[in-house]
């Protein structure tokens, strides 16, 4: 039995006996290690998904895999935690936006051009999805602190109601631009030799298919399991609470980071912008919905304006994406700006 297969099994097996119990060390030390193993089985799986159906529908089918990831784990900690998870979301999604729109995109643009001198990809599609996200952000994570109808950086209901609408709204738009009426936007520009490897048969890509949804599940049940560790951890060391939102957030994103640098190795540096924005954009797009409607049986406020740092952050990496994104091609200084800005961001996260 190969491993792909074994791993999501094992990582059920792992899930079964460390769920609902006070776990050991060895256990818990076995519940992240087959965390890890069945992320990486799920970047596998969505793989010879996405071969099967071709882009940009595969990186469609990783971004919405990942999303899953993130709202199961966002849900099910809220929902177990009290007044000090109200920020989870938003530092959630907030650090996903920055890992995608910085670190992701940043370090593919480093491989791509490790090797030649300048990444090349499409503008246009490339311009609509980083305008998606600037839309989404601003709604969701910068209106929210502005707003005078409520104390704190929060929404009223009609208008979380309306932030919701709008996200699913733009997403399906977006969605609909990528894989039908602008399909060719979004498309890798060059030639790649892995492109005339005959795709997996029909068999093999419901079998990896039903293996993602495994892993998935997988991760999202360890991923509890071992929160709670993590959350001893960051408050034993005295760190914010936000830290764990970018745990989660790394943790999930994981997936993306290994497929985008591996398509940006292949020279496929579209497919990594696809593969970054696709999944910022589902973040935004997907979770603040879900989250919004799980907030009916939550206590407390559901926070979701940013502070001050995080609006700078967010405005400074639009600026810097419309920069890198509308001439089509990108040098090692895009690259390494992007990573610079987050850094910036985890330093904040970690010391405010």
């Amino acid at each position: 039995m190969r491993w792909p297969v074994l791993v999501p099994i094992v990582g059920i097996a792992v899930l079964a006996l460390s769920w609902g119990r006070t776990e050991p060390a060895v256990l818990l030390g076995a519940a992240a290690v087959a965390l890890g193993g069945c992320v990486i089985a799920a970047v596998h799986h969505a793989e010879v998904v996405a071969h099967r159906v071709g882009e940009p529908f595969g990186s469609l089918v990783l971004a919405v895999a990942v999303t899953v990831i993130e709202v199961g784990l966002i849900v099910t900690l809220m929902l177990g935690g009290g007044p000090d998870k109200a920020t989870l979301a938003r530092d959630t999604v907030f650090a996903a936006l920055m890992i995608t729109c910085n670190g992701i995109l940043g370090l593919s643009l480093l491989v791509a051009v490790w090797r030649r001198p300048v990444a090349v990809f499409q503008s246009e599609g490339s311009r609509a999805a980083l305008a998606t996200i600037a839309a989404l952000a601003t709604i969701t994570l910068v209106l929210p602190a502005l707003t005078q109808s409520t104390q704190g950086p929060t929404l009223t209901t009609p208008q979380l109601v309306f932030a919701s609408l709008m996200c699913l709204v733009l997403y399906g738009l977006f969605v609909f631009a990528q894989t039908v009426r602008h399909r060719d936007y979004f498309l890798p520009v060059g030639d790649d030799p892995d492109e005339h490897a005959a795709p997996p048969g029909r068999r093999a890509a419901w079998a990896s298919g039903g293996l993602l949804l495994l892993s998935l599940v997988a991760v999202v049940g360890l991923a509890k399991t071992v929160s709670p560790a993590l959350e001893s951890a960051v408050a034993e060391a005295g760190l914010p609470l936000g830290v764990v939102g970018v745990a989660i957030a790394l943790l999930v994103l994981l997936p993306e980071t290994l497929a985008a640098v591996r398509a940006a190795r292949r020279q496929r540096m579209q497919t990594a912008v696809n593969l970054a924005y696709g999944s910022a954009i589902a973040s935004i797009g997907l979770t603040i919905p879900a989250i919004a409607l799980a907030s009916v049986w939550m206590q407390g406020p559901l926070v979701l304006g940013l502070p001050p740092t995080g609006v700078t952050l967010l405005a400074l990496t639009v600026v810097l994406g419309s920069l890198t994104v509308i001439p089509g091609r990108a040098t090692l200084v895009q690259g390494g700006v992007h990573l610079a800005v987050f850094g910036a961001f985890l330093v904040l996260a970690f010391s405010p």
